[in-house]
């Protein structure tokens, strides 16, 4: 069980699919995707999966293209948006960029694709042509959930134009939400834990970082890191659709979870952000 960052041995975490490693804190699971399985569909609302994560996505996103103005090369235009899911970076970007998306989950790139967004259904980077190259890549909540992420970087960079900039938007292992689930679940309650690790989702995650253990595994494929940024993790507006929506467990479970949650906003400032922004340059 060697480290993916720093090639240690990993240690046990708290779950018989988590680990830890011990020296530069990256985490991983042993959770399976199941994109595209249409009996785990069932089980997914959508809508009530958008109605939650709408608010905190298309606000953040905002802040990123701005990133991706200020960051890209003279001239830039293609920009690639990887796992765009139902569209909302593509929309808050595309007066800046001539935008692509790509979705892995048919389903959800068809009902996309039908809103008049450029959305390709398929995997990075299978579905790109041979010749396809971007100024701009960006994962925004993906590449936590890439089981082979390594040869993903290596694609990313081999994509991007000279110049050219990879935005990765994901999961923060430093983030106070995370560090309190992983307590609770010391403690006995996992469903905190579970949750974020999106476990029983068709696309749990199988990454956990922080920006320095990250950085060093991008800067392995030649990538020089040019920004690194906390973005809000949690808004008043439907936080309580966001736990019904990726949460397991009882109703009891998930309004405790929320009153947790609202209690905790006034105060988040003061603590690392469960979200972070990390931009890399191609030279």
């Amino acid at each position: 069980m060697e480290c993916l960052v720093c090639k240690q041995q990993t240690a046990p975490g708290l779950s018989a699919w988590h680990r830890v490693c011990p020296s530069c804190r990256y985490e991983s699971a042993a959770l399976l995707p199941t994109i595209n399985d249409a009996e785990v569909h069932v089980h997914v609302d959508e809508a009530q999966r958008e109605a939650g994560l709408k608010a905190i996505r298309q606000e953040n996103f905002k802040t990123i293209v701005g990133y991706a103005r200020e960051l890209a090369p003279a001239g830039a235009r293609r920009l690639l948006d990887v796992g765009a899911a139902h569209g909302w970076f593509l929309e808050a970007a595309r007066d800046d960029f001539d935008v692509l998306g790509m979705e892995p989950d048919t389903a959800v790139a068809l009902k996309t694709a039908a809103r008049g967004l450029p959305v390709r259904n398929g995997f990075f980077p299978d579905a790109l042509e041979a010749d396809e190259r971007f100024d701009v890549i960006v994962f925004n909540d993906v590449i936590e959930h890439i089981p082979d992420i390594e040869s993903a970087l290596a694609a990313c960079r081999e994509r991007l134009t000279p110049g050219g900039i990879l935005i990765l938007n994901l999961p923060n292992s430093r983030g106070f939400f995370y560090r309190l689930s992983k307590l609770f679940a010391r403690a006995g309650w996992r469903a905190p834990f579970e949750r974020l690790w999106q476990k029983g989702l068709p696309s749990p995650h199988v990454h956990y970082f922080e920006a320095g253990n990250l950085s060093k595994l991008v800067s392995g494929q030649g990538l020089e890191l040019r920004l690194k940024a906390e973005l809000p993790a949690v808004r008043a507006k439907s936080m309580l659709e966001r736990l019904r929506c990726a949460g397991q467990g009882t109703w009891l479970s998930i309004y405790a979870q929320y009153a947790a949650v609202m209690m905790t906003i006034p105060v988040l400032r003061a603590f690392p952000s469960d979200i972070v922004v990390c931009v890399y340059r191609k030279p």
